[in-house]
């Protein structure tokens, strides 16, 4: 049987039921499941000691349960082992370097996928690897180079907008807008670049700026992820009200320059055909402004184009709230249940359902990239 299939020798012994009250049980079988391929690997690395396969398998279903030091054991025993053949050398230096990442220890583990990397060549494991120990040391313009030699743009275009996010908080604006134009230039539809374009223009107050920036971006990225802009430039415009003395670049803007630029990005927004989430956002902006009529007029837009927009319809109760006669305890149970809805969580990856109140790039539990949507219904 071969290595890859006896280390999933544990994961096939039972289907895992999507009943979020039955995660702790599912845990619970899947844990004794791998313990258990665990006690047979063993047993048969006892039965077949030359077994090389059964070595690396059971290597990593080590590492699986986090029992590093114990993963390592093995591996430097194949490596140590007379006679062994170079590729199988090489793909346990190859597993030698995982299970030094999955412990910390990232300078011995690229050292062990270099190693690797001599006899198996920079292969796309090894590439890609290599590009999550540079994303973990924070070594954002080397993480890209690696996903740029697997030609995987979308990562890389990622990678150059973190790398020019570093140089903007510095103050190396033009070093930052130069990663920037390599970032558009690979993927350019990146949500990560034209985010990042569009909160510089914010900050630095250029009004003509952030018209163009978010006039391209909005007509370059999927309509699905604008509210990834959106919600950056919103962010933006908070930290522009007041000085945050980070180093970003970023200083206190006239709150009447802000106005402006509130109106500005409802004006190119505007423009694009009728969105649910562009008029969401459009309201969003003027709620930003505590411009409430022109909040009202945007949300009501939004419900007829989605009548189960959830959010809308929160913030229109919120709104209208004050012009109702309401006895105290009506009000205050109605406030408090705005307040609590609020915090539901309102972005959701399409991939594997996870949920969060924070947008994200990459998926916290599948890793899918550009997998997030916004929760239009409530559910």
């Amino acid at each position: 049987m071969p290595w890859n299939e006896i280390f999933l020798l544990g994961r096939r012994k039972s289907k895992h039921p999507t009943d979020p009250a039955s995660a702790g049980t599912v845990e619970q079988h899947a844990l004794q499941d791998t313990r258990a391929a665990i006690e047979e690997l063993s047993q048969a690395v006892r039965n077949n000691p030359e077994s090389v396969e059964i070595y690396l398998a059971l290597g990593n279903l080590y590492r699986s349960q986090g029992e590093i030091e114990r993963a390592i054991h093995i591996r430097n025993s194949l490596i140590a082992r007379p006679g062994l053949d170079p590729v199988l050398k090489a793909r346990s230096q190859f597993e030698l370097g995982r299970d030094f990442r999955r412990g910390g220890m990232l300078d011995r583990s690229r050292r062990a996928f270099e190693e690797a990397s001599a006899v198996l060549g920079r292969t796309e494991e090894i590439e890609l690897e290599l590009a999550r120990l540079a994303m973990d040391s924070g070594e954002f313009e080397l993480a890209a180079e690696h996903y740029g030699r697997m030609g995987r743009a979308m990562p890389q275009a990622h990678f150059l907008s973190r790398q020019a996010g570093e140089h903007f908080r510095l103050g190396e604006i033009s070093l930052g807008e130069k990663f920037l134009k390599q970032a558009l230039t690979v993927f350019p539809a990146s949500p990560e670049a034209w985010l990042a374009s569009v909160v510089q223009a914010a900050l630095s107050g250029d009004i003509d700026k952030l018209k163009s920036c978010l006039q391209n971006a909005c007509a370059n990225i999927p309509a699905p992820q604008r509210f990834l802009l959106l919600e950056g430039l919103l962010e933006a415009l908070s930290a522009a009200r007041v000085d945050n003395g980070g180093g970003s670049g970023a200083k206190a803007l006239p709150q009447a320059r802000i106005s402006e630029m509130v109106q500005a990005s409802v004006q190119v927004l505007a423009g694009f055909p009728p969105d649910t989430l562009l008029c969401y956002y459009c309201a969003r902006l003027f709620l930003f402004e505590a411009d409430l009529e022109n909040a009202k007029h945007w949300l009501e837009k939004v419900l007829v184009l989605n009548a189960d927009f959830w959010l809308a319809r929160l913030e229109l109760v919120s709104l209208v709230l004050t012009d109702q006669d309401l006895t105290h305890f009506l009000r205050d149970q109605m406030t408090y249940f705005i307040s609590h809805a609020r915090k539901s969580k309102r972005f959701v990856c399409q991939s594997c359902g996870f949920r969060w109140d924070k947008t994200f790039f990459v998926c916290p539990r599948c890793r899918s990239w550009h997998s997030i949507l916004f929760r239009q219904e409530f559910s």
